[in-house]
Protein backbone atom coordinates (compact mmCIF):
# COMPACT_ATOMS: atom_id res chain seq x y z
CA UNK A 1 0.00 0.00 0.00
CA UNK A 2 1.64 3.31 -0.91
CA UNK A 3 1.13 5.38 2.03
CA UNK A 4 0.10 8.46 0.39
CA UNK A 5 -3.09 7.41 0.37
CA UNK A 6 -3.49 6.59 4.17
CA UNK A 7 -6.78 9.14 4.30
CA UNK A 8 -9.15 6.29 3.21
CA UNK A 9 -7.63 3.68 5.62
CA UNK A 10 -7.32 5.53 8.65
CA UNK A 11 -11.11 6.03 7.52
CA UNK A 12 -12.28 2.50 7.17
CA UNK A 13 -9.77 0.66 9.58
CA UNK A 14 -11.47 -0.87 12.43
CA UNK A 15 -8.99 -2.72 13.36
CA UNK A 16 -6.96 -2.62 16.44
CA UNK A 17 -4.23 -4.74 18.15
CA UNK A 18 -7.05 -5.25 21.05
CA UNK A 19 -9.50 -6.65 18.22
CA UNK A 20 -10.20 -6.68 15.07
CA UNK A 21 -13.76 -5.60 14.86
CA UNK A 22 -14.44 -6.26 10.80
CA UNK A 23 -14.87 -9.41 10.68
CA UNK A 24 -17.56 -10.85 13.11
CA UNK A 25 -17.32 -13.55 15.53
CA UNK A 26 -13.66 -13.55 15.39
CA UNK A 27 -10.78 -13.74 18.29
CA UNK A 28 -8.24 -10.79 18.88
CA UNK A 29 -5.11 -11.62 17.41
CA UNK A 30 -2.60 -12.73 19.53
CA UNK A 31 0.11 -10.31 19.32
CA UNK A 32 3.69 -10.94 20.47
CA UNK A 33 4.28 -8.80 23.36
CA UNK A 34 7.03 -6.31 23.43
CA UNK A 35 10.74 -7.98 24.05
CA UNK A 36 11.96 -6.68 27.72
CA UNK A 37 14.93 -4.33 26.81
CA UNK A 38 18.85 -5.79 26.88
CA UNK A 39 21.47 -3.58 27.60
CA UNK A 40 23.33 -1.42 29.63
CA UNK A 41 22.52 2.64 29.80
CA UNK A 42 24.72 4.23 27.65
CA UNK A 43 26.62 7.00 28.70
CA UNK A 44 26.93 10.24 26.64
CA UNK A 45 26.17 13.97 26.75
CA UNK A 46 23.48 16.01 25.45
CA UNK A 47 19.58 15.72 25.51
CA UNK A 48 17.56 14.84 22.21
CA UNK A 49 14.43 14.45 21.13
CA UNK A 50 13.38 12.45 18.43
CA UNK A 51 10.11 13.05 16.46
CA UNK A 52 9.33 9.14 14.27
CA UNK A 53 7.03 9.53 11.75
CA UNK A 54 5.18 6.42 9.72
CA UNK A 55 2.70 6.53 7.29
CA UNK A 56 0.79 3.22 8.58
CA UNK A 57 -2.16 2.90 11.59
CA UNK A 58 -1.85 2.76 15.25
CA UNK A 59 -3.36 -0.85 14.58
CA UNK A 60 -0.36 -2.08 12.43
CA UNK A 61 2.78 -3.80 13.16
CA UNK A 62 4.96 -0.91 12.28
CA UNK A 63 3.97 0.68 14.94
CA UNK A 64 4.00 -1.84 17.66
CA UNK A 65 7.86 -1.94 16.20
CA UNK A 66 7.60 2.03 16.74
CA UNK A 67 6.54 1.01 20.78
CA UNK A 68 9.33 -1.49 21.48
CA UNK A 69 11.97 1.23 19.71
CA UNK A 70 11.05 3.54 22.21
CA UNK A 71 11.37 1.92 24.81
CA UNK A 72 14.88 0.92 24.58
CA UNK A 73 16.08 4.37 23.12
CA UNK A 74 14.74 6.10 26.18
CA UNK A 75 15.91 3.51 28.71
CA UNK A 76 19.16 2.99 27.12
CA UNK A 77 19.68 6.93 27.08
CA UNK A 78 18.42 6.90 31.03
CA UNK A 79 15.74 9.52 29.30
CA UNK A 80 18.30 12.05 28.04
CA UNK A 81 16.94 10.21 23.97
CA UNK A 82 12.85 11.64 24.25
CA UNK A 83 10.74 9.61 21.45
CA UNK A 84 7.66 10.76 20.40
CA UNK A 85 5.65 8.73 17.94
CA UNK A 86 3.49 9.62 14.89
CA UNK A 87 1.36 7.17 12.63
CA UNK A 88 -1.33 7.41 10.06
CA UNK A 89 0.90 9.95 7.86
CA UNK A 90 -0.17 12.93 10.24
CA UNK A 91 3.56 14.26 9.61
CA UNK A 92 3.16 13.92 5.89
CA UNK A 93 2.71 11.12 3.77
CA UNK A 94 6.34 8.93 2.75
CA UNK A 95 8.01 11.66 0.78
CA UNK A 96 7.11 14.20 2.65
CA UNK A 97 8.62 12.93 5.73
CA UNK A 98 11.71 11.94 3.84
CA UNK A 99 11.88 15.77 2.52
CA UNK A 100 11.36 16.89 6.02
CA UNK A 101 14.32 14.75 7.07
CA UNK A 102 16.64 16.26 4.69
CA UNK A 103 15.62 19.44 6.04
CA UNK A 104 16.26 18.46 9.42
CA UNK A 105 12.75 19.36 10.41
CA UNK A 106 11.71 15.41 11.62
CA UNK A 107 14.45 13.47 13.06
CA UNK A 108 12.97 9.56 11.70
CA UNK A 109 10.66 7.94 9.65
CA UNK A 110 10.71 4.18 8.14
CA UNK A 111 9.06 4.42 4.60
CA UNK A 112 8.48 1.19 1.93
CA UNK A 113 10.66 1.37 -0.71
CA UNK A 114 8.74 2.11 -3.19
CA UNK A 115 7.78 5.57 -3.34
CA UNK A 116 11.80 5.80 -2.83
CA UNK A 117 12.41 4.79 -6.32
CA UNK A 118 12.97 7.73 -7.89
CA UNK A 119 15.44 8.58 -4.94
CA UNK A 120 17.28 5.14 -5.46
CA UNK A 121 16.50 3.44 -8.28
CA UNK A 122 18.11 0.14 -6.92
CA UNK A 123 15.16 -0.19 -4.35
CA UNK A 124 12.79 -1.20 -7.46
CA UNK A 125 14.23 -5.13 -7.21
CA UNK A 126 11.63 -5.02 -4.15
CA UNK A 127 9.02 -4.75 -6.80
CA UNK A 128 9.96 -7.48 -9.26
CA UNK A 129 7.55 -10.55 -8.85
CA UNK A 130 8.73 -13.61 -6.82
CA UNK A 131 12.39 -12.52 -5.97
CA UNK A 132 11.84 -13.34 -1.75
CA UNK A 133 10.05 -16.92 -2.21
CA UNK A 134 10.13 -17.14 2.03
CA UNK A 135 9.89 -14.52 4.50
CA UNK A 136 13.41 -16.92 5.46
CA UNK A 137 14.66 -15.38 2.38
CA UNK A 138 14.31 -11.65 2.57
CA UNK A 139 15.66 -11.92 6.14
CA UNK A 140 18.93 -13.65 4.56
CA UNK A 141 18.99 -11.15 2.27
CA UNK A 142 18.54 -7.62 3.73
CA UNK A 143 20.09 -8.73 7.27
CA UNK A 144 23.40 -9.46 4.85
CA UNK A 145 25.54 -7.97 2.82
CA UNK A 146 23.15 -6.93 0.19
CA UNK A 147 21.04 -5.59 2.49
CA UNK A 148 23.86 -3.96 4.50
CA UNK A 149 25.41 -2.26 1.19
CA UNK A 150 21.82 -0.80 -0.13
CA UNK A 151 21.58 1.12 3.77
CA UNK A 152 25.12 2.26 3.05
CA UNK A 153 23.82 3.51 -0.76
CA UNK A 154 21.20 5.07 0.85
CA UNK A 155 22.90 7.27 3.30
CA UNK A 156 23.42 10.33 1.01
CA UNK A 157 20.90 13.04 0.21
CA UNK A 158 20.50 14.25 4.03
CA UNK A 159 20.03 10.79 4.88
CA UNK A 160 21.31 7.65 6.90
CA UNK A 161 19.47 4.73 6.86
CA UNK A 162 20.09 2.21 9.62
CA UNK A 163 17.75 -0.82 9.00
CA UNK A 164 14.81 -2.74 7.54
CA UNK A 165 11.51 -3.88 9.47
CA UNK A 166 8.32 -5.46 6.85
CA UNK A 167 5.73 -4.23 5.01
CA UNK A 168 5.34 -7.90 3.84
CA UNK A 169 3.74 -9.75 0.94
CA UNK A 170 1.27 -8.88 -1.58
CA UNK A 171 -1.90 -10.64 -2.26
CA UNK A 172 -4.87 -10.87 -4.88
CA UNK A 173 -8.59 -10.53 -4.17
CA UNK A 174 -11.36 -10.11 -6.73
CA UNK A 175 -15.17 -10.39 -7.08
CA UNK A 176 -15.17 -12.61 -10.11
CA UNK A 177 -13.25 -15.96 -9.71
CA UNK A 178 -11.07 -18.11 -8.20
CA UNK A 179 -7.34 -17.54 -9.45
CA UNK A 180 -5.08 -20.17 -9.86
CA UNK A 181 -2.97 -19.80 -12.33
CA UNK A 182 -2.44 -16.26 -14.68
CA UNK A 183 -5.61 -17.77 -17.33
CA UNK A 184 -7.60 -16.77 -14.17
CA UNK A 185 -6.78 -13.20 -15.05
CA UNK A 186 -7.65 -13.03 -18.66
CA UNK A 187 -9.30 -9.92 -18.90
CA UNK A 188 -9.86 -8.95 -15.07
CA UNK A 189 -9.53 -5.14 -14.57
CA UNK A 190 -6.96 -4.95 -11.33
CA UNK A 191 -6.26 -1.96 -9.00
CA UNK A 192 -2.35 -1.22 -8.76
CA UNK A 193 -0.12 1.59 -7.51
CA UNK A 194 1.00 3.92 -10.04
CA UNK A 195 4.43 2.13 -10.02
CA UNK A 196 5.68 1.26 -13.60
CA UNK A 197 6.91 -2.47 -12.65
CA UNK A 198 3.62 -3.40 -10.88
CA UNK A 199 1.41 -2.35 -14.42
CA UNK A 200 3.96 -4.93 -16.04
CA UNK A 201 3.47 -7.66 -13.86
CA UNK A 202 -0.48 -7.84 -14.15
CA UNK A 203 -0.07 -6.80 -18.11
CA UNK A 204 2.18 -9.86 -18.62
CA UNK A 205 -0.05 -11.80 -16.64
CA UNK A 206 -3.16 -11.05 -18.68
CA UNK A 207 -5.14 -8.79 -16.78
CA UNK A 208 -6.19 -4.79 -17.56
CA UNK A 209 -4.17 -3.30 -14.36
CA UNK A 210 -5.59 0.28 -13.22
CA UNK A 211 -3.64 3.08 -11.65
CA UNK A 212 -5.62 4.84 -8.84
CA UNK A 213 -5.39 5.79 -5.40
CA UNK A 214 -5.82 3.72 -2.51
CA UNK A 215 -8.19 5.88 -0.94
CA UNK A 216 -10.48 5.85 -4.10
CA UNK A 217 -10.72 1.46 -4.28
CA UNK A 218 -13.20 0.56 -1.96
CA UNK A 219 -15.85 2.46 -3.86
CA UNK A 220 -14.41 1.34 -7.12
CA UNK A 221 -14.53 -2.22 -6.39
CA UNK A 222 -17.97 -1.32 -4.07
CA UNK A 223 -19.12 0.02 -8.21
CA UNK A 224 -17.23 -2.46 -10.00
CA UNK A 225 -15.24 0.50 -11.43
CA UNK A 226 -12.07 -2.10 -10.83
CA UNK A 227 -12.84 -5.93 -10.12
CA UNK A 228 -9.60 -6.63 -7.59
CA UNK A 229 -6.99 -5.49 -6.05
CA UNK A 230 -3.35 -6.58 -4.17
CA UNK A 231 -2.43 -5.87 -0.91
CA UNK A 232 -1.07 -7.57 1.94
CA UNK A 233 -3.25 -9.49 4.95
CA UNK A 234 -3.16 -6.80 7.29
CA UNK A 235 -4.62 -4.56 4.36
CA UNK A 236 -7.10 -6.37 3.21
CA UNK A 237 -8.59 -7.17 6.43
CA UNK A 238 -8.29 -3.27 8.05
CA UNK A 239 -9.96 -1.36 4.73
CA UNK A 240 -13.06 -4.51 5.28
CA UNK A 241 -12.19 -5.35 1.43
CA UNK A 242 -14.59 -8.72 2.19
CA UNK A 243 -17.30 -6.61 1.85
CA UNK A 244 -16.89 -6.18 -1.75
CA UNK A 245 -14.50 -9.06 -2.96
CA UNK A 246 -15.36 -12.38 -2.74
CA UNK A 247 -12.21 -14.24 -3.81
CA UNK A 248 -8.52 -14.35 -2.98
CA UNK A 249 -5.33 -15.59 -3.76
CA UNK A 250 -2.17 -16.37 -1.69
CA UNK A 251 -0.06 -15.30 -4.47
CA UNK A 252 2.98 -13.68 -2.45
CA UNK A 253 3.68 -11.98 -5.76
CA UNK A 254 5.55 -8.96 -4.16
CA UNK A 255 8.06 -8.59 -1.23
CA UNK A 256 8.21 -5.27 0.27
CA UNK A 257 10.46 -4.02 3.21
CA UNK A 258 10.32 -0.80 5.58
CA UNK A 259 13.64 1.24 5.72
CA UNK A 260 14.36 3.05 8.69
CA UNK A 261 16.17 6.49 7.88
CA UNK A 262 17.19 9.15 9.92
CA UNK A 263 17.60 13.00 9.43
CA UNK A 264 21.36 13.55 8.71
CA UNK A 265 21.89 16.32 10.30
CA UNK A 266 20.12 15.15 13.50
CA UNK A 267 22.53 12.07 13.05
CA UNK A 268 25.69 14.28 13.30
CA UNK A 269 24.32 15.98 16.36
CA UNK A 270 24.33 12.88 17.95
CA UNK A 271 27.22 11.51 20.15
CA UNK A 272 28.83 8.00 18.89
CA UNK A 273 27.42 6.45 21.55
CA UNK A 274 23.71 7.17 21.44
CA UNK A 275 24.42 6.86 17.42
CA UNK A 276 25.11 3.18 17.96
CA UNK A 277 21.88 3.02 20.34
CA UNK A 278 19.84 4.38 17.76
CA UNK A 279 21.28 1.91 15.44
CA UNK A 280 20.65 -1.13 17.61
CA UNK A 281 17.02 0.11 18.53
CA UNK A 282 16.55 0.14 14.95
CA UNK A 283 17.78 -3.34 14.02
CA UNK A 284 15.99 -4.85 16.83
CA UNK A 285 12.60 -2.88 16.03
CA UNK A 286 13.20 -4.31 12.72
CA UNK A 287 13.09 -8.37 14.05
CA UNK A 288 10.51 -7.87 16.41
CA UNK A 289 8.54 -5.89 13.82
CA UNK A 290 8.08 -8.87 11.13
CA UNK A 291 7.71 -11.19 14.28
CA UNK A 292 4.48 -9.27 15.00
CA UNK A 293 3.56 -8.48 10.89
CA UNK A 294 3.88 -12.32 10.49
CA UNK A 295 1.71 -13.27 13.36
CA UNK A 296 -0.28 -10.78 12.50
CA UNK A 297 -1.09 -11.90 9.01
CA UNK A 298 -1.30 -15.76 9.46
CA UNK A 299 -4.19 -14.62 12.09
CA UNK A 300 -5.98 -12.60 9.62
CA UNK A 301 -5.81 -15.13 6.82
CA UNK A 302 -7.27 -17.47 8.57
CA UNK A 303 -9.79 -15.12 10.16
CA UNK A 304 -10.87 -13.81 6.72
CA UNK A 305 -11.52 -17.48 5.85
CA UNK A 306 -14.19 -18.32 8.72
CA UNK A 307 -15.96 -14.69 7.25
CA UNK A 308 -16.39 -16.77 4.32
CA UNK A 309 -14.24 -15.21 1.69
CA UNK A 310 -12.75 -18.01 -0.83
CA UNK A 311 -9.05 -17.77 -0.35
CA UNK A 312 -7.00 -20.02 -2.33
CA UNK A 313 -3.64 -21.22 -1.52
CA UNK A 314 -1.27 -21.65 -4.24
CA UNK A 315 0.96 -24.83 -4.51
CA UNK A 316 4.39 -24.54 -5.70
CA UNK A 317 3.49 -25.91 -8.99
CA UNK A 318 0.95 -23.24 -9.60
CA UNK A 319 3.34 -20.34 -8.44
CA UNK A 320 5.76 -21.78 -10.68
CA UNK A 321 3.69 -20.92 -13.62
CA UNK A 322 2.88 -17.84 -12.81
CA UNK A 323 6.82 -17.11 -12.47
CA UNK A 324 7.61 -18.50 -15.77
CA UNK A 325 4.94 -16.10 -17.38
CA UNK A 326 6.47 -12.89 -15.63
CA UNK A 327 10.17 -13.85 -16.43
CA UNK A 328 9.91 -11.37 -19.31
CA UNK A 329 9.26 -8.41 -16.34
CA UNK A 330 13.14 -9.17 -15.36
CA UNK A 331 14.27 -8.44 -19.13
CA UNK A 332 12.38 -5.51 -19.02
CA UNK A 333 13.91 -4.10 -15.42
CA UNK A 334 17.05 -5.39 -15.73
CA UNK A 335 18.98 -2.80 -17.12
CA UNK A 336 17.49 -0.32 -14.83
CA UNK A 337 17.47 -1.66 -11.98
CA UNK A 338 21.07 -3.40 -12.20
CA UNK A 339 21.39 -7.00 -13.24
CA UNK A 340 24.33 -7.86 -10.54
CA UNK A 341 21.91 -6.59 -8.10
CA UNK A 342 19.19 -8.97 -9.17
CA UNK A 343 21.88 -11.82 -9.69
CA UNK A 344 23.12 -11.61 -6.10
CA UNK A 345 19.48 -11.85 -4.49
CA UNK A 346 18.56 -14.99 -6.66
CA UNK A 347 21.85 -16.15 -5.66
CA UNK A 348 21.19 -15.82 -1.58
CA UNK A 349 17.22 -16.89 -2.46
CA UNK A 350 19.05 -20.32 -3.46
Amino acid sequence: MHTTTMTRVTSLIGATLLGLTTLQASAAPEIPPIPAVQGDVVQAEGDFKIKFSIGTTQSGAQYRGLEYFEKIVEQRSDGHIQVELFHSAQLGDDLQAVSNLQSGTLEMTAPSTSPLVGMFPEFAVFDLPFLFPTPEVADKVLDGEIGQKMLDDASRQGLVAIGWAENGYRQLTNSATPVTSPDDLDGLKIRTMQNDIHLDIWRTLGANPTPMSFAELFTALEQGVVDGQENPWITIEASKFIEVQDYASETNHVYTPFITLVSERFWNRLPAGYQQLVRDAAKQMGDYEREVSRTLNDQIKQQLKQAGMQITELTPEQVEVFQEKLAPVYDDWRDEIGGELIDAIRKASQ
